[in-house]
């Protein structure tokens, strides 16, 4: 009986390491650290790079880095560097306004990879170059997840008593009102207005549109306190705000 107690636990063992390195070899995130770890100098890298701004104008993730990047953004350092960046900014919020926000004090919040994530699609997608019919198609969906540090930021935002504006350059005919309620199922409810990109401004950079948008907020008698964004795109032009808050992202680039 022992034995045959004794076969049957190495029959378990040898089944599961079997399952486990079959999940390696495909690459599956939650079960194994992919190839290309955090300790690859050149993809270590390239992302400095890319979150200083010192990287334009790349398309796709290098193909070297692909594993590095699922492993950055699946096996916790990203979720870190994200909550240290929604620390940093309900620090400064809580710095500039201790007893509550003054009238027309506002943050502008970006959506795509700094409120709701898309990492679904860039991983389905291997991280590859951007498709707006592909993006287009997954958005339309509404089920993009919230990301929690900055649920919590915007929560503190709106409990000091900030106007907050959410902003993004989604088109406002095919994804305005799926982006209302994906933000309202991911947490993100009781901000001061969704700005989606309209008709006339189709064709323009992310850094003019958005500077346009946050022009006309200022030009309302808002003082923009706080800027959040995935992209520098999203914190360069006019009326950036008083201070700008780089939230990580090595998936993809928006000039």
């Amino acid at each position: 009986m022992a034995a045959h107690l004794k076969l049957m636990a190495v029959l378990v063992v040898l089944a599961c390491l079997g399952f486990v390195l079959e999940a390696a070899e495909a690459a599956t995130p939650w079960l194994w650290p992919p190839g290309g770890g955090g300790d690859d100098p050149y993809c270590l890298s390239w992302r400095v790079m890319v979150e200083a701004n010192n990287a334009k104008g790349w398309r796709a993730v290098p193909a070297p880095c692909v594993g590095y990047v699922r492993g950055y953004m699946f096996w916790g350092q990203y979720h870190r560097d994200v909550g240290s960046v929604a620390d940093q900014a309900a620090a400064y919020a809580a710095e500039i306004a201790p007893a509550g926000a003054a009238a027309g004090d506002a943050w502008v919040l970006d959506v795509d990879d700094t409120c709701l994530s898309n990492l679904p699609y860039y991983q389905a997608k291997q991280f590859g170059a951007y498709d707006p019919a592909a993006f287009k198609a997954w958005a339309s969906r509404g089920l993009c997840p919230g990301i929690p540090p900055m649920r919590q930021l915007f929560q503190a935002l709106k409990g000091r008593g900030f106007r907050v504006f959410v902003v993004t350059g989604r088109d406002e005919e095919t994804l305005g009102s799926t982006t209302e309620a994906n933000l309202a199922a991911a947490g993100f409810s009781g901000y001061d207005r969704l700005i989606t990109r309209g008709a006339a401004y189709r064709g323009q950079s992310a850094v003019e549109f958005k500077s346009a948008m946050r022009r006309r907020l200022v030009e309302e008698g808002y003082r923009i306190r706080g800027n959040v964004g995935d992209q520098w795109s999203d914190l360069q032009g006019d009326c950036a705000g008083d201070r700008v808050f780089k939230v990580p992202n090595p998936m993809y680039f928006v000039p």
